[in-house]
């Protein structure tokens, strides 16, 4: 970590204070002065401000479950920050580990630990995400051995990595088509539930993967992190267990 944001988390000075404070040689690191901010310090090492050694606050682990017209930010932009509906101290430390797009719903990890969250969002650590998938119309009969193989995404030089999919339902109905003169209707595809577990986070990855194989996503909700189900109501949030934050370090 480095040795700003380590004495941001052992006290309650600003940043400009801390920056100050450690420019002229208030911060110790081993016993020596350290004038860096940008300075990497370790577990254990013994820092010290105006002689008092400092310990930092506990890190915290959050699921939230998204609504959708939200945003995975730390600032309101088009839509509210998720972390306007999460009431704790030192809010502003907090991070989003794998973010969601506006419109997508579901799990979220909320963290102020950068090496637990950079465990989560690197694909070679292959932690899985699942999704629930509604989709426009039903699946290709060979769309679950495509994403098994990698599909290549439009402006993309590598494939995807392989990705589980799994059928939920699918449903057909008749209707009357209004712009025929048919007494016995016509048959119509209806949406289609999916699974969808990927090891990636590529931009719009879900989305993109789906319309390479000529379907379109109508709605997303992401249900699980690597063994870690979602678990709560909507637009609510709760501390993870010590045995849950475990289970994502190797």
């Amino acid at each position: 970590m480095r040795l700003d944001k380590f004495v941001m988390r052992s006290t309650r000075l600003t940043k400009q204070q801390v920056t100050t404070c450690i420019e002229s040689g208030e911060v110790t690191v081993n016993q020596q002065a350290i004038t860096d901010v940008r300075y990497q310090v370790h577990e254990n090492n013994l820092i010290d401000y105006l002689g008092e050694q400092l310990i930092p606050r506990a890190f915290r682990y959050l699921m939230f479950n998204k609504p959708a017209n939200t945003i995975c930010s730390n600032v309101d932009g088009d839509y509210p920050s998720i972390l306007n509906q999460i009431n704790i101290e030192d809010k502003q430390e907090l991070h989003i580990a794998g973010r969601l797009d506006a419109d997508t719903t579901g799990l979220v990890l909320i963290t102020d630990d950068g090496r637990w969250s950079f465990n989560i969002m690197r694909p070679e650590q292959n932690c899985e995400k699942t999704y629930r998938v509604t989709l426009s119309k039903p699946l290709a009969n060979d769309v679950v051995e495509r994403f098994e193989q990698g599909v290549l995404l439009s402006g993309e030089a590598k494939p995807t990595l392989p990705a589980k999919l799994k059928k939920i339902s699918v449903e057909q109905a008749f209707a009357p088509d209004p712009s025929q003169n048919q007494q016995d209707g016509y048959k119509t595809q209806m949406p289609q539930q999916v699974l969808l577990t990927i090891t990636e986070g590529r931009y719009h990855q879900v989305k993109r993967m789906f319309f390479s194989v000529g379907n379109r996503v109508n709605a997303l909700h992401r249900e699980q992190i690597g063994l870690l189900k979602l678990d709560i109501p909507l637009g609510h949030w709760r501390y993870l267990t010590q045995c849950e934050v475990n289970s994502f370090i190797n």
